[in-house]
């Protein structure tokens, strides 16, 4: 017998199965970094849904890694790159940098190699746009012998070489406790690749380097070496608008925000606004900040007694902020944050506290909404999502 062909069947199936090619991705992977002094390991690898904004109940993995509180991924989702927070009173006296390969189909994520980062507590890292050099702020707590940036060359299989070049700053000496040395607390390249930027809290200044990746040392004090900032207000990150004509700096110990105009490593400050709330706090610190995943919202952790989230609306124009919400982290000091691949959650490493709270954001309003899911987890300090 002839087989007959039912078109309303195939049309079926095909219906099906560009219904499934055009069903939205929800299950991610996402990197979870932990200070490791007491019960957590290091890197912890999760499941994370974005239709629901919640994390599995267990890691898929978790990789032994000692202090990683900052987390940064190659160009490609191919290499993480991890700083190794050890310092005095640690198990490690000297900072560490860490590499490790990623799975490209299954996110396996496996040692490479370490290699000292010729400092103290390194907070921070950031890769050149070329993929051919790490960044490292060394903060180094204690003034002797105080922070420094560390330049760490890349081989193109993620493998790291020994510290290349070194920077150190003189010290504002404004706080005594806080400023008697260099503090190097983050490094950015911007976003032409021409320039790194480095944030240093004892310093209080931005250091502009040219960057030329063809040379063994590839950084020198650029025309413009520096900007300075008010005394005693400690900066820490910086963030640049998606156009790269505007920048957004966190000053941890005067808890406020600074907006620059940029272009061609030359910064003008614009506008600073306080993090503190009118009845002002004893104890302020700026923390990390991001954008809304359009580039419409600037979201600001305010540490210290505060523990909030700051939402300000961005004008597009001029990259101007003006407040729109507070929203309590629900936890102590929150180390860092991250929006989920949707942009309708955000993750928060509430380290003091030991957990992790997703919130839910409203990405047209911007506003941080309901607490979806709290976990239980020990010193969180960073996430990364895996695509």
């Amino acid at each position: 017998m002839t087989p007959r062909f039912l078109p309303w069947l195939v049309l079926a199936s095909s219906l099906t199965a560009i219904s499934a090619q055009a069903k939205p991705m929800t299950d991610y992977d996402v990197l979870v970094g932990a200070y490791t002094a007491g019960a957590s390991e290091g890197i912890y690898r999760y499941g994370f849904n974005t239709q629901t904004g919640q994390l599995e109940a267990k890691p898929r993995q978790v990789i032994k890694s000692e202090n990683p509180s900052w987390l940064t991924l190659s160009k490609d989702q191919r290499h993480l790159f991890v700083v190794n927070e050890n310092g005095p009173g640690q198990t490690e006296v000297v900072g560490k940098v860490s590499s490790f390969a990623i799975d490209s189909k299954t996110h396996a994520v496996s040692f490479i190699n370490q290699i000292d980062s010729k400092g103290e507590e390194p907070t921070h890292s950031n890769l050149s746009l070329d993929g051919r050099f790490l960044f490292v702020a060394n903060y180094a707590v204690h003034p002797d012998p105080g922070g420094s940036l560390a330049v760490v060359p890349v081989g193109k299989d993620g493998t790291l070489s020994d510290v290349a070049q070194t920077a150190t700053h003189e010290a504002s000496k404004v706080n005594p406790e806080r400023q008697a040395s260099s503090h190097v607390h983050s490094a950015v390249p911007t976003p032409d690749g021409k320039y790194l930027i480095a944030m240093d809290l004892g310093a209080d200044k931005l250091f502009v380097f040219n960057y030329d990746g063809q040379n063994a040392q590839p950084l020198q004090p650029a025309k413009t070496p520096s900007i300075d900032l008010p005394p005693g207000s400690g900066p820490r990150h910086l963030l640049f608008s998606k156009d790269g004509k505007h920048a957004w700096l966190t000053m941890e110990m005067s808890a406020q925000v600074a907006v620059f105009d940029y272009h061609d490593g030359v910064f003008k400050r614009t506008q600073r606004v306080d993090l503190a709330n009118k009845e002002g706090q004893q104890y302020r610190a700026g923390g990390g900040l991001h954008t809304s995943p359009d580039g419409k919202f600037l979201y600001v952790a305010n540490r210290g007694e505060a523990n909030e989230l700051v939402v300000f609306s961005i004008a597009s124009a001029n990259a101007q902020l003006k407040e729109v919400q507070r929203r309590s982290v629900e936890g102590k000091e929150p180390r860092e944050f991250n929006f989920d691949p949707s942009g309708h959650f955000v993750l928060i490493a509430n380290q003091k506290s030991n957990q992790i709270v997703t919130v839910r954001v409203d990405p047209k309003t911007g506003l941080l909404g309901d607490t979806v899911q709290k976990v239980d987890f020990d010193s969180p300090s960073d996430f990364r999502f895996l695509k």
